[in-house]
């Protein structure tokens, strides 16, 4: 029990971290939507936003398992804009996503993650997220790898490219 309670916490403070190091990095915020730092990257508005949160809340091992590969969530990520970055990244070389039409085989099936969630403890998107910018946090079931996840995604992409995938992952989970 006190893992699972350190480990919730140590995502939340990972997660604040990395918003903050995001925010000072933007330098000029005043012109930033609540949904995202860059209105422009992300196509989510607030109606859609709070439709959203409304119909998926985000519970402990819960998340949006829809299989909807457009819409926006409840963090502001976008599924069709996650299509893109997925794509952009490389992400399909070496995972499996139905959503995204990936087969890759060297990293775990990302629509096959939910129980890694629940395991870890984490609602769904923080787990998602964790896993994007601290790839060493958890090691999803079947691992370890032989090729280990880049641990770059947390400065190279920004904090609406990681809400994109993030939602991306959590509506292609089967």
């Amino acid at each position: 029990m006190i893992k699972v309670l350190v480990a919730a916490l140590l995502g939340t403070v990972v997660g604040i971290v990395v918003m903050v190091v995001v925010i000072v990095a933007a330098g000029d915020t005043s012109n930033a939507s609540s949904i995202g730092l860059n209105p422009t990257v992300s196509t989510a508005t607030p109606t859609t936003a709070a439709s959203s949160a409304a119909s998926t809340p985000a519970t402990s091992g819960g998340g949006s398992t829809g299989g909807s590969t457009g819409g926006s969530t409840a963090g502001g990520g976008n599924a069709a804009a996650g299509k893109a970055v997925f794509a952009s990244n490389g992400c399909g070389s070496c995972h499996t996503l139905a959503a995204a039409g990936a087969t890759g085989t060297i990293g775990p099936d990302l629509g096959k993650i939910a129980a890694d969630a629940t395991k870890a403890g984490m609602p769904l998107d923080a787990f998602i997220q964790q896993s994007i910018t601290d790839p060493a946090a958890f090691t999803a079931s079947g691992g370890p790898w032989a090729t280990a996840m880049p641990t770059t995604f947390a400065s190279s992409l920004s904090a609406s490219q990681i809400a994109d995938l993030v939602a991306l992952i959590s509506s292609g989970q089967q």
